[in-house]
This record gives structure tokens, C-alpha cells and sequence, in this order.
């Protein structure tokens, strides 16, 4: 190309998408979640779980694709889990989300061992393959959606998706009166107890998806410590994008860009240390959270308890 500057310029804005993808996913498990009004702290682990599924999946059938499958069942069952806890026990959410992180790094280091006969990592697996033949005949932005695979567009498609379904049809509205006021929406005759279910068990298929990015999707195995956090920086999106989804995902591209940023220091020279590249885009979410907390407001409801019998 004529100017030098596009190759990077390109790559940098893949990194980002690619990097964004599993923070948007679970992020939108937040977002649904908690409009309901249960907190779920557990992203990160269900994000765990979902990673070494979609590993195991595609083990077992050498198709990725069943690995997805694989990924949303398991992210769906350990987000049950955490539904029971919060909805029926009407245990802390904030605990029983840490419990489930703590429970998802045992499980899958345990499982690696018990499937795969290793420590820290899974064997290697059939990947998601890139749309690269297809998309770099497209004119223009070709070369820049080349660059990405599957799961970007499908978490930018779903962001529109649970965007529509939130605002503009009626579950989306039972969903919102459930997180603002869980006792009016039961005097008007929405099953409480049905709609937190539904979006805690949806949160975790969300953050499956975000697992699977990862393992399948950006690399070919598990490995432990690849989640690296994102669960808890999905929330900061969440947060950051006062709980709505366009919101989410424009928070998930600032933090991924923070994470790309080493394109650019590398591009340009910039001698930092590794470790200042690492912890660029936790110091931001810190920064955002600090400066962005007080301002965004959560659903009235949001890690409230619902008694049916309490007036």
C-alpha cells in the first residue's frame, strides 16, 4: 500500500474488535442479568467454564462449531447455578458470584487433568476458522474484516439484538420492571421468580460465548489463566455503559483498545515494560470506574432479593 500507515492502522482497529469480542459478550450477560435485578459476579468463572467446554467440544467431535454448543450449555448450567443461589436460596449474589469463580478455576484445572491427561493447558483443537477468502473481496474494508473471525460479528450482532429485545418488546419491559420494581411487576402479574431465571441463565450463555472467543476462537486450546480477568472488566463495561448495551460494547472497545496499545508502542518504538502494557487496561478501568461510578445508575432492584410474601 501507498502509505505505510494503514497496515497498522488496520491492525490495530482488528485488535481491537478481536480483543472487545469476549469483553462484549459477557459484558451483554451483565447487562441482561442484572436489568432483572441479580447481580453476577460470576462472568469471570462461567467465562472459565465456557472456554474449556468449547475445547472439549471440539476435542470430542473435531467440529468448533459443536464447541460453541458446548460452551453455551456449560456457560447456561453453571449460570443455573448461581440463579438458585440468588433467586430461591436468596444468598448473597456477590458471594455466590466469587464462590462461582473460585469453583469454575478448580473445576477446569481438575478437568484438564481428568480429559486430557496434562497440567495448565488442554491438547490442541479445531478452531473457528477466519472468513478471510469472503470478506477480503469486499471493497475497500476487505482487508480490515479479514482480520476478524466469527465471533466479532456475532457479538456486534447481538448487542442490536438485546438492545431491541430490552426497549421495544414486552418481554424486554417485563425484564426492566422486574430489575426497577419487582413487587409491581408481580402485582401486575409477571412471574418474578420465571423472569430472573430466564436472564440469569442467559448471562450465562452471553459469558459462554465469551469463554469460547477466547480458547476457540482466538487461540486452539485451553489454558489456565487465559480468562485473565475479563469477567471482571466485562462488569466494568457494564457499568461503565450504564447498563445498557450499546453502552457495554462501546466501554468493551475502549478497554480492548487499551489492550491493542502495545501495537502502537511497538509500531513507534515507545520503550515501556511488558508489564506496563499488561496493566494498561486494568489502570483504565480502574480510571473509568472512579471517574464514571457515581454518574451511571443501576437498576433500582439490582442485587435486591425478592420475597413474594413480603409487602
Amino acid at each position: 500500500m501507498a502509505n505505510g500507515s494503514i497496515p497498522v492502522v488496520v491492525a490495530l482497529l482488528a485488535a481491537t474488535f478481536r480483543l472487545a469480542t469476549p469483553l462484549i459478550f459477557a459484558a451483554l450477560g451483565g447487562v441482561i442479568s442484572e436489568r432483572s435485578g441479580v447481580v453476577n459476579i460470576g462472568l469471570e468463572g462461567i467465562m472459565i467454564v465456557g472456554a474449556f467446554f468449547a475445547v472439549y467440544g471440539s476435542s470430542l467431535t473435531g467440529n468448533p462449531w459443536v464447541g460453541l454448543l458446548f460452551a453455551v450449555v456449560s456457560g447456561a448450567l453453571v449460570a443455573a447455578i448461581h440463579a438458585v443461589l440468588s433467586i430461591n436460596l436468596k444468598a448473597d449474589q456477590t458471594v455466590s458470584g466469587v464462590a462461582i469463580n473460585l469453583f469454575a478455576g478448580a473445576l477446569t484445572s481438575f478437568l484438564i487433568f481428568k480429559l486430557f491427561g496434562r497440567q495448565g493447558q488442554t491438547d490442541g483443537v479445531a478452531a473457528l476458522p477466519y472468513p478471510t477468502e469472503t470478506m477480503a473481496k469486499i471493497p475497500v474494508i476487505g482487508p480490515f474484516l479479514a482480520e476478524l473471525n466469527w465471533f466479532v460479528f456475532m457479538a456486534i450482532i447481538l448487542v442490536f439484538v438485546v438492545h431491541y429485545v430490552l426497549y421495544y418488546t414486552p418481554l424486554g419491559l417485563r425484564i426492566r420492571a422486574v430489575g426497577e420494581h419487582p413487587k409491581a411487576a408481580d402485582t401486575l402479574g409477571i412471574n418474578v421468580y420465571k423472569i430472573r431465571y430466564l436472564c440469569v441463565i442467559m448471562s450465562g450463555v452471553f459469558a459462554g460465548l465469551g469463554g469460547a472467543t477466547l480458547s476457540i476462537g482466538v487461540m486452539n486450546l485451553f489454558r489456565e489463566g487465559m480468562v485473565s480477568g475479563r469477567g471482571f472488566i466485562a462488569l466494568a463495561a457494564m457499568i461503565f455503559g450504564n447498563w445498557k448495551p450499546f453502552g457495554a460494547m462501546g466501554a468493551s472497545f475502549l478497554f480492548a483498545f487499551a489492550q491493542a496499545f502495545e501495537i502502537l508502542a511497538q509500531k513507534f518504538g515507545w520503550a515501556l515494560p511488558t508489564e506496563a502494557y499488561l496493566a494498561f487496561p486494568y489502570i483504565l478501568t480502574m480510571l473509568a470506574l472512579a471517574g464514571f461510578v457515581g454518574k451511571t445508575t443501576p437498576p433500582a432492584a439490582d442485587g435486591v432479593p425478592y420475597n413474594k410474601g413480603e409487602r
